[in-house]
């Protein structure tokens, strides 16, 4: 059995956990590749040893059977730009803060090692927007995928931005907001949640199409199915106007098309049975927290 380790930070706190967790895969003489970077950072503020280690140009491939991150759902969401179409599961262990993605406690790592090896898990596969054109954008080092979304926003101006939007070549409407937010299932639990937008299951094969701000009083998140092709084309008082897909971000020029669409593969999260998606969102929404219930 192969794993994969990725980190963006050392979490001090947490710091026996990792080494916890990298002890159990040494125990169960699981082969590890750990990032380089992160396996720098760990060897200078633990007693780690070496590793194999893995870039986003070499080192990964299909044969690995589980890729665990260690952060919180950003870190998660730049994981997904190492294993891309490989189909390596992916799992998270929570450092952070929120955990909608990552929901594996640190306090958890020895139980998320055995119960994989044993096969107490699902597979839950996570669709995938992606952003087509023509040219290179070097921001995104070709990797033009999102799990969560991609979103349109305004740049050098506190004015709002017209988004003019189709679906599949039909004139939907112009949003006069601060930006677009074309979120995936999994992403409906995130910006496009704090915009009003709503929780869509994973499973869901749909999109959300959530206005910033918009000054359009009337408009409201839309779902649609997600073989839909959308396009959009800002303008502005600026030139220039914001793409980001998840953390990563690009500057475009105004008036230029943006062709958005699902991505032709998945993203596979493993799922234990005691953390489904309802338990999840319960507690992390704080559903039920009225005392009547």
């Amino acid at each position: 059995m192969k794993v994969a380790i990725y980190g963006q930070q050392y979490p001090q706190e947490a710091g026996s956990y990792i080494m916890e967790l990298l002890h159990e895969l040494d125990k169960n003489q699981i082969q590890i590749a750990v990032e380089h970077s992160f396996l720098e950072t760990l060897q200078d503020n633990e007693n780690c040893k070496e590793y194999a280690v893995y870039t986003h140009s070499e080192g990964l491939d299909a044969t690995f059977d589980l890729f665990i991150s260690i952060g919180g759902d950003g870190t998660i969401l730049r994981a997904v730009t190492y294993i891309g179409d490989l189909g390596i599961p992916i799992v998270g262990v929570n450092t952070g803060r929120l955990g909608f993605l990552s929901i594996i406690k640190r306090n958890e790592v020895k139980d998320l090692v055995r119960e994989f090896i044993s096969g107490n898990y699902t597979l839950v596969e996570r669709s995938l927007v992606e952003l087509r054109t023509d040219f290179d954008i070097p921001e995104f080092e070709g990797r033009y995928y999102a799990l969560n979304e991609v979103t349109v926003s305004r740049k050098d101006t506190t004015s709002m931005i017209t988004v003019e939007t189709h679906l599949d070549d039909e004139y939907l409407t112009s949003y006069w907001s601060d930006g677009l937010i074309i979120a995936t299932p999994t992403g409906s639990t995130g910006y496009s949640l704090s915009c009003g937008g709503p929780v869509l299951m994973p499973s869901v094969r749909s999109l959300v199409i959530t206005p910033i701000a918009p000054h359009n009083l009337n408009a409201r998140p839309l779902v649609i199915s997600d073989d839909t092709q959308i396009r959009l084309k800002v303008s502005g008082r600026e030139d220039f106007h914001l793409v980001s897909l998840d953390s990563r971000v690009a500057t475009f020029k105004s008036g230029q098309e943006i062709l958005i669409a699902k991505a032709n593969f998945v993203i596979k999260m493993v799922a234990f049975p005691k953390k489904s998606f309802f338990k999840t969102i319960r507690n992390k929404l704080l559903w039920g927290q009225d005392r009547r219930n």
